[in-house]
């Protein structure tokens, strides 16, 4: 079996794998600190040949001491500013900040940013995110705009500053593995639930349940800041799609492309109930049997629900006729305790039974 040595290279890279494809590689060996780019990745797996992590000496590994035959606690070498730019401008790179670029046009046409407003993320590699710039109206975007990052916030290479709201988006991609792009932005419908400390209620329509589900609601923090970057944790390993009290609403997915569908999804959910309100008529629910169908169905595309796991909450919320926004779940939150707004609720609805039943023995 012909090896192909690439531990030298601390950015493996589709160019690199395809020319050990034509060297006649059946295995390729890399650097186990190394960075290898998804198409690169994919790329061996359409042709069968294996990635073996190196298991060589430090000497032979180019200085990466992260490998498994490196001095054990040493610190890693960071990539060099020619790695990163050979990263940052790599095929792959390319066609995300292409497609970034398309997703900031989508969210300008369609109303959901306004002025220099949201932003949107990708995760290039373990240590490595391409965004958007601060100040630039995302119907402006040019891939030549566009920033990268590692995951402390820090700035790479680029010619303008960073987006100052990246911290929200690398929390998500440190809290959740699987997470790969972020779009945040403003969709007028959606953050008008935002702004009231409601949510939509669930099992209206089927699209909505499957690809978003239950909405979760995180609290008011200034925006830019590392307090409003956690506020969404206790969310988002559970919820792909987060409304931002009194701001907006983040998405993750595995594409920019999916992320910024999910704020469609949410944004046309909320319109549509808006919109139900004016008919005349009562909504109608589909049933938590019904409901169940489109868990199973979210659960096998490998879609996050809070619902998942948690039996001792409803699947559909029910409110009473004409209500279209609802108090937070308490199984919105990934600890599953209870919202603050629930307890509220709770304590008000025993007081005025209470009330209730002692003006009843009065009369």
């Amino acid at each position: 079996m012909k090896s192909i040595d690439l531990t030298r290279q601390k950015v493996v890279a589709l160019r690199d794998v395809e020319a050990a494809a034509k060297a006649g590689a059946a295995e390729v060996v890399v650097c186990s600190r190394g960075v290898v780019t998804p198409s690169a990745r994919d790329f061996l797996q359409q042709r069968g040949i294996a990635l073996r992590k190196s298991e060589a000496p430090a000497a032979t590994c180019n200085g990466c001491r992260g490998c498994s035959g490196c001095k054990r606690n040493a610190p890693a070498v960071p990539a060099s500013a020619s790695d990163l730019e050979r990263l940052f401008h790599s095929p792959e790179a390319e066609a995300i900040k292409a497609e970034i670029v398309n997703v900031g046009r989508k969210l300008w046409q369609r109303m959901y940013v306004d002025g220099n407003g949201g932003n949107i993320s990708y995760r290039l590699g373990p240590d490595a995110v391409i965004c958007t710039p601060t100040l630039l109206s995302k119907a402006d975007l040019r891939p030549e705009d566009l920033c990268l990052v590692d995951l402390k916030g820090n700035q790479l290479l680029g010619p303008r500053a960073r987006t100052s709201e990246i911290l929200l988006h690398l929390e998500i991609y440190k809290a959740v593995p699987e997470a790969k792009a972020a779009v945040h932005c403003h969709p007028p419908h959606a953050t008008a639930y935002a702004i009231t400390g409601r949510v939509p209620p669930t099992c209206v329509i089927p699209e909505c349940e499957v690809f978003i589900g239950q909405v979760a609601l995180a609290p008011y923090e200034t925006p830019g800041t590392q307090k409003f970057a956690e506020t969404v944790l206790p969310f988002v390993k559970k919820h792909n799609t987060v409304l931002l009290a009194n701001h907006g609403i983040i998405c993750w997915a595995d594409t920019v492309t999916h992320a910024e569908w999910y704020a469609e999804v949410l944004d046309t959910y909320c319109w549509t109930l808006m919109l139900a309100t004016q008919v005349g008529a009562p909504i109608t629910y589909i049933s938590p049997e019904k409901a169940s169908d489109l868990l199973d169905l979210k659960k096998r595309l490998g879609l996050p629900d809070a619902r998942h796991d948690m039996k001792e909450c409803q699947l559909c919320d029910m409110p009473e006729a004409g209500v279209i926004a609802v108090r937070p779940s308490s199984c919105a939150a990934a600890s599953g305790a209870a919202t603050s707004e629930d307890v509220d609720a709770i304590i008000q609805g025993v007081t005025d039974a209470v009330m209730a039943a002692l003006g009843a023995q009065h009369r």
